[in-house]
Formats: C-alpha cells, sequence, structure tokens
C-alpha cells in the first residue's frame, strides 16, 4: 500500500461532502486592532492595505455579490458545486456578536455553501464570540483560523504581531471541545528563524491537538515595512529549494490526522517585491511532493522525535 504524503485539505473536503468542494474568500468590511490604534496603526510588518483580502469591503460588495460571482467562477474553473465561505481579509472575529452574526448569516444564506472559514486572531476571541460561532457548528463544517506564524515570541515581536505564543494557546483551548474545528496559520523563513526554530513551531503545534495547518511562504509585498526591512538589508529570504525542504521537515513533524490546508504562499503579482519563486506556486508544490517521495517521507514520520 503506497503511504499518503500528507492529509490533503481537498481530498478531506470531497470525503466529507462528495463533490468538488471549494472556499469562496469573502471581505466582510472588518478592521483589526493591530491597525486601528488599538494595538498599533501598522499592522503585521507584512500586512498591505487589503489586510490579505481582496478589496472587496472598500469597493462596497455585499457578500451575497461575493459569493455569487465567486460560485460562477469556481464551478467554471474547477467544476466546484458547493462552497465554503471565507472571512480572510484582517481580524473576522473584531466586532461585536450581533454584527458578526449577521455577517455569518449572510454567508450562509446560500444554499451552496456548506461551511464557515473565520479568519482571526488570537487575542480577539473570547466566550461570548465562540458561543456564537459553536451554534453554525451544528449544522455546517467551521473553521476558526488562527494567525500564529510561530511559537516564539521573540519573532512575533519582530513582525509586530501585537499577541504572543500564550495567547495562541489560550484561544486553542477555548475553542476545543466546541466542534469547531481549529487551524493555525504558520510562515516559513521569517526573519531571524533558523529550520530549527521552525520545526519547534511544528513540534509545539503537535502537541495542541488542533485539527489543520496552513503553511505560508514568506513574500514581501511592496510598500509595506516587510518590504523596507528587506531592502535595506535586514534580512534573507528563502530560495525555493530551502524552503522545500524546511516545509517537508515541518510536516514530517505533524500528526497524519492533522489536515494540511497550504503549502506555500500566493501573492497578488501586481504587488509582490520578492521572491519570483513565489509566483509558481504548481511548481513549488510539485517540488515539495517529489522531495517527499524521493526521501521516502510522509506527514508524521517524526511526530514524537526530540
Amino acid at each position: 500500500m503506497t503511504q499518503i504524503q500528507y492529509n490533503d485539505f481537498g481530498g478531506y473536503l470531497r470525503k466529507r461532502f462528495g463533490c468538488r468542494v471549494q472556499k469562496i474568500t469573502i471581505d466582510a468590511g472588518f478592521s483589526c486592532p493591530n491597525r486601528d490604534g488599538t494595538l498599533s496603526s501598522g499592522g503585521c510588518i507584512y500586512c498591505d492595505g487589503k489586510g490579505s483580502g481582496t478589496g472587496a469591503a472598500l469597493r462596497a460588495e455585499s457578500i451575497k455579490k461575493q459569493i455569487q460571482q465567486a460560485k460562477h467562477r469556481l464551478a467554471s474553473r474547477y467544476k466546484a458545486q458547493k462552497f465554503i465561505a471565507y472571512f480572510q481579509a484582517f481580524t473576522n472575529t473584531y466586532a461585536s456578536r450581533d454584527i458578526l452574526s449577521k455577517r455569518y448569516d449572510e454567508a450562509l444564506a446560500d444554499s451552496d455553501v456548506v461551511g464557515l472559514a473565520i479568519g482571526t486572531r488570537p487575542d480577539c476571541v473570547d466566550d461570548a464570540k465562540l458561543d456564537l460561532i459553536e451554534e453554525y457548528a451544528a449544522a455546517h463544517m467551521v473553521w476558526i483560523e488562527y494567525g500564529l506564524q510561530s511559537i516564539h515570541n521573540r519573532t512575533l515581536e519582530k513582525i509586530n504581531r501585537g499577541h504572543t505564543f500564550e495567547d495562541f494557546v489560550r484561544a486553542v483551548r477555548m475553542t476545543q471541545g466546541r466542534n469547531v474545528l481549529i487551524c493555525a496559520h504558520v510562515i516559513l523563513g521569517l526573519p531571524g528563524e533558523s529550520r530549527e526554530d521552525v520545526l519547534d513551531t511544528a513540534r509545539a503545534l503537535a502537541d495542541l491537538g488542533i485539527d489543520g495547518i496552513k503553511i505560508h511562504s514568506l513574500y514581501i509585498p511592496k510598500e509595506t515595512p516587510l518590504a523596507r526591512l528587506y531592502q535595506g538589508g535586514g534580512f534573507t529570504l528563502l530560495d525555493q529549494e530551502t524552503y522545500v525542504r524546511w516545509v517537508v521537515g515541518f510536516l514530517e513533524h505533524l500528526p497524519p490526522a492533522v489536515i494540511i490546508q497550504r503549502l506555500t504562499g500566493d501573492p497578488d503579482p501586481s504587488a509582490l517585491l520578492a521572491p519570483d519563486w513565489t509566483l509558481n506556486k504548481q511548481q513549488t508544490l510539485g517540488l515539495i511532493r517529489k522531495t517527499m517521495e524521493n526521501k521516502g517521507t510522509w506527514q508524521g514520520r517524526l511526530c514524537g522525535s526530540s
């Protein structure tokens, strides 16, 4: 029997729903405490004006309109039949319970939307908000996606995250037991981090019992503090080969049950300063699979090792 290299998100969704399921990126017009002055006005050093979103809220596009437009595009391109509304831009629990409920309800009003994915910060949840999110999980697949990036507080301070690893652990513990799936976001290649630092992050996440992970390559959007740091010689970017090796090592230390939602970044070409190789997503994914095949390794092979 052939060893499965990693627990792919697309395959997981197909098994659960019996068809192709695609995420629809939603910009619901939320802000972020790391940009509105509550914690900081500059945001994370890699954050651009769209907050990793599409900018649809700035164009006054309703959630309904965003879903309708994306459904047509994704059904045509991928033959998708069902969809998950992914609240991606900025911090999607950073509002009152009533406002959150209205936004989530609008997304789920479409009968083809079978779930929610809510991107947020670990310092922007509480029991009341998690109680609300848990209510949706009774009838839908619900993911809460916590931006972590690294377990190392020195790195989180350097990239101006505005929270600590301990905040992340607290949010995970508050969320567990609610029938809500937990996904962690990490970035490989952050300034000052070594391969061993990255593997420390993998080991810590393995111990926490999360359900899924998104692994991002570090890329530099133009006109961000990260761009200025890079242009001033403040750090060196990973090349594609090194990034692939680090991803493979990261996967080896994750439990086999963890669902891999992403393995690399997906930058906007018009906004990218560097590195150019991040624009070739399929090549990077192919190299990860090929490296794992050549090495004879798989997700979880080293899980539990020191």
